[in-house]
């Protein structure tokens, strides 16, 4: 197995989700945290993420279905999956995070239904592409991951 090239292939995938704005820089912090005691420190983050964002979607959910115009409550949550998009760096998740509070602030429920439909898009976009990237990481040993590739160093 050519261990070098898994590694050049998942720094191309991690510039990609940089250059698409999935993800922000942030998300090197998380990967900054790793060494050799907890090489997999990012990789279970964002697991926990993952797990933590679905419960709080899910929540979202029940609300929109639950308490029609109850903006406050809707807010609420969405303030929520905002502030654990931010911990990992989730740009476009939080991204629309904020934009589905824009218009909890208008009042405008047309709007908050379209923006949760591309907040649980994105979700499911971003487990995606992160697990195939932890995947390659995987694959790659060790060296790969203590280099988190696409990160300033």
């Amino acid at each position: 197995m050519d261990y070098s090239n898994l590694r050049r292939q998942a720094a191309s995938m991690k510039k990609t989700l940089f250059d698409q704005g999935y993800l922000d820089e942030q998300f090197c912090q998380v990967e900054d945290l790793q060494d050799e005691a907890s090489p997999n420190f990012a990789e279970e983050v964002v697991t926990l993420f993952f797990k933590d964002s679905a419960r709080l979607i899910s929540n979202a959910e029940q609300a929109l279905e639950k308490y029609p115009k109850d903006f406050n409550r809707w807010d609420a949550y969405m303030q929520q999956l905002k502030g654990s998009c931010s911990s990992i760096g989730a740009s476009r998740m939080k991204s629309e995070c904020v934009s589905f509070r824009d218009y909890c602030g208008q009042g405008n429920v047309e709007g908050c239904m379209r923006s949760f439909q591309k907040v649980k898009r994105e979700h499911g976009a971003l487990r995606q592409k992160l697990e195939a990237y932890f995947q390659l990481l995987r694959q790659a040993g060790p060296a790969g991951a203590a280099t988190r590739p696409g990160c300033k160093n």
